[in-house]
């Protein structure tokens, strides 16, 4: 088998008496998508803030290609290729789209995030940000500040951030929340193609999103992996539909 790209064993948190994730293990194989789903308050997002550094756990480790990242900070594991997004946009609302993605090109590059005027006078900085936008489909919206654009537009502009950085895979927060149906089924294109050069660990609450998309689902409730297979799997678990899917998830 195909050594994964992240691979967590035995994770632990817990806050006082509070166990938020007990023991995970969970792995992402190159060119997949591995959905994360689960109850309201299973631990998603501890864990994922787990991965990405922001929460340190209290037991277990953390492998990115092999190598151990737990002891690593934030900055270090996103120079490693660790990409992140978040529920909530983290895009400069009062730059222009492509003064955003040019930012986040002039960081991969090496450089310390700069001045916008000074990034958009480089073309070793423009030309891959309007490569960027283009495949997000926001090629029209290059001078468009990003404060101007839609709710889907933003998503959008966030995921063509987070690739622009050269992430070797992609912690996706619930990409698809506050979407409407029109913008819900360009993102699932996007995404479908991206998980060939970068695979994605998926958070998210739209099921028709996660069936569409998944290669693998793990299931969290109470901290732990309760069910862990294919999406036909998950669909016909008895066990996943009395703790998430028949509860109207």
């Amino acid at each position: 088998m195909t050594e994964p790209i992240l691979a967590i064993r035995g994770l632990h948190k817990a806050y006082g008496g509070l166990r938020v994730t007990d023991g995970v293990d969970l792995d992402l194989r190159p060119g997949e998508i591995h959905a994360l789903i689960g109850p309201n308050g299973a631990g998603k997002s501890t864990l994922v803030a787990q991965i990405a550094g922001t929460v340190a756990q209290d037991a277990g480790e953390i492998r990115l290609r092999g190598a151990e990242i737990t002891p690593l900070s934030v900055p270090q594991r996103a120079r490693l290729g660790l990409g992140r997004t978040f529920q909530v946009t983290s895009v400069v609302g009062e730059f222009t789209a492509l003064g955003n993605v040019a930012l986040a090109v002039q960081a991969r590059q090496g450089g310390a995030w700069g001045f916008l005027r000074n990034a958009l006078r480089d073309p070793r900085l423009t030309v891959p940000a309007r490569a960027a936008l283009a495949r997000f489909d926001l090629d029209g919206r290059v001078d468009t500040p990003a404060a101007a654009l839609s709710h889907g537009e933003r998503r959008q502009l966030e995921l063509a951030m987070a690739v622009a950085l050269g992430p070797r895979l992609m912690l996706l927060d619930e990409p698809m929340a506050g979407l409407g149906a029109g913008g819900v089924g360009p993102l699932i294109g996007i995404l479908g193609a991206l998980k060939a050069e970068t695979p994605i660990l998926l958070i998210e609450h739209d099921m028709d999103a996660v069936f569409a998309l998944a290669d693998r689902i793990s299931v969290l409730a109470e901290g732990r992996i309760v069910f862990a297979g294919t999406p036909a799997e998950v669909r016909t678990s008895a066990l996943v539909r009395e703790i998430y899917l028949g509860g109207g998830a």
